[in-house]
């Protein structure tokens, strides 16, 4: 018999048995535990080694089964599941594809002679790594834990953040090979119907045959693929996940990686940060707009250098245009071979100290740059004001994380265009820049919004954070609710100031 999921669970153990070994071709990592009963039941557990539990699935399983010896018969699941065992979480199919997913997925398959169905008991176990602080979002203020790459530990941090009954969670499997789980977060009454339909149709109509890491499933269901800025945003966070999504955004978790997609993305959110919303106003503020220049200095500062020393003397005092010229003499390149050199070397001191070992990785990015940028002035390669200009470029890429890939094309992009026109290649070279930016999407919300197009109530949350209190209402793009509880926050001001 079948249907058209698959074909049905055999009555006959060692048929189920054999179809199991031929479907998983005798690996070393799939392991049967016979059992006998009741007083003539018989049967077998399935499950991969290294996915399961065994001390929760003897607890559970196995010595319940053992304590019906001597009893009546055991005739359905539908007995086992009800009056003997204990699992918290208990499935019965009657396909034998479902039992194979489930035994992928980390679930125990229990198999009874007679019976034309299965047990999938949840026994979720093996090594995974415990919730900690994230290296990429290192915060001084807020929560310090992070997520990790169990998916079911994610939803209950997430769960932790969010309790409320309308916090919808949405399960699919992507990936023809791996079927690896996905959980679409989103707020129902928050999030816009619209973008959470349109989020689940791209993400239904991924057809590949893995999903590894959530970085597939950015460049799967992007808006704007040929931008070189992203419109896909990711966390490590529970807290700044939890705070998109009272937004209106989408959260995507995706099983095996502690990386979250967020989505829809726009410019201004890389230059926000969760400490942002912890501290005062004030200095938040001071530090956000820092973060825009410092974007401003690691894409244009070397490109000012190559304009200024080829191009337009006469920008600069004089006093200080005969120090830099006085610091050229000597040096054999154009100005351009000793920016792009001194690029390249800083992208290759980047990535050594990236994929190192972190201990040594750290050494060699210190030792590199001092050893290499010193020899280079005392050989007469480069001088000084260079070394100052790519020390200061390197620093201000830190400041936005989200944009470091951009920032390094963007420093080539206008390091190009400023070698062959000046200032007026930069001009135009920025120009073209906006208006790539003006025509790029992320799920249907323009990208640099609340800027352009301006809204004035959403800049509230832009290149500067105004008070909490003054935040009375979501980005009118996400959500259709404008309304927020923080409407009455100025009566509960106004009632403390007065007491």
């Amino acid at each position: 018999m079948s249907n058209k999921h698959g074909s049905n669970i055999s009555p006959n153990l060692e048929e189920n048995r054999r179809r199991f070994i031929n479907s998983f071709k005798n690996s070393v990592d799939l392991l049967f535990r016979e059992l006998r009963f009741g007083k003539t039941n018989k049967g077998f557990l399935v499950y991969l080694d290294g996915l399961v539990d065994r001390q929760y699935m003897s607890s559970s399983i196995i010595r319940p089964l053992m304590a019906c010896q001597g009893s009546e018969p055991i005739l359905s699941m539908d007995i086992l599941q009800k009056d003997v065992l204990c699992n918290s979480a208990i499935d019965i199919v009657q396909v034998f594809d479902q039992a194979v997913q489930g035994v992928l997925s980390g679930q125990t398959a229990l198999f009874l002679e007679g019976v034309e169905e299965v047990l999938l008991l949840e026994t979720f176990g093996g090594e995974t790594r415990n919730v900690q602080q994230p290296e990429t979002e290192a915060t001084v203020r807020g929560p310090r834990e992070g997520f990790v790459e169990r998916i079911e530990v994610n939803a209950s941090l997430l769960r932790r953040k969010i309790k409320d009954q309308k916090l919808r969670l949405e399960t699919m499997n992507l990936g023809e090979r791996t079927h690896t789980k996905i959980y679409m977060a989103y707020i129902e009454g928050i999030a816009n119907p619209k973008i959470v339909g349109e989020v689940k149709r791209r993400l239904q109509s991924i057809d590949i045959d893995g999903i590894l890491e959530s970085g597939y499933i950015e460049q799967l269901i992007e808006d704007s693929p040929q931008s070189i800025f992203p419109t896909v945003g990711t966390t490590e966070k529970p807290d700044k996940l939890a705070a998109k999504l009272l937004e209106g955004r989408i959260g995507i978790l995706v099983d095996g990686t502690p990386f979250v997609i967020t989505v829809p993305y726009l410019f201004v959110e890389a230059f926000q940060n969760p400490e942002d919303y912890y501290s005062r106003p004030y200095y938040a503020s001071l530090v956000r707009l820092i973060r825009y220049l410092a974007f401003y200095f690691s894409t244009t500062l070397p490109a000012f250098y190559v304009a200024i020393q080829s191009y337009h003397q006469e920008m600069v005092p004089t006093s200080l245009l005969i120090s830099m010229s006085a610091g050229r003499e000597g040096i054999p390149f154009p100005v351009i071979f000793e920016v792009l050199g001194m690029g390249i070397v800083y992208e290759i001191l980047r990535e050594a100290g990236i994929r190192m070992p972190h201990t040594v990785g750290q050494a060699v990015s210190i030792v590199g740059a001092l050893v290499v940028g010193e020899a280079a002035v005392q050989a007469g390669l480069i001088n000084q004001v260079m070394v100052i200009v790519v020390a200061l470029t390197a620093i201000s890429g830190f400041l936005v994380p989200p944009f470091t890939g951009p920032a390094s094309l963007l420093r080539l992009y206008f390091l190009v265009t400023t070698s062959f026109l000046g200032m007026f290649g930069w001009l135009m070279a920025l120009l073209a820049l906006v208006i790539q930016l003006l025509s790029v999407r992320s799920f249907g919300i323009p990208y640099l919004s609340p800027i352009v197009p301006t809204n004035i109530g959403d800049l509230k949350d832009g290149m500067v954070r105004f008070p909490l209190w003054f935040m009375l209402s979501r980005p009118s793009l996400l959500s259709p609710y404008r309304r927020q509880s923080t409407k009455n926050m100025k009566k509960s001001l106004r009632r403390i100031k007065g007491s």
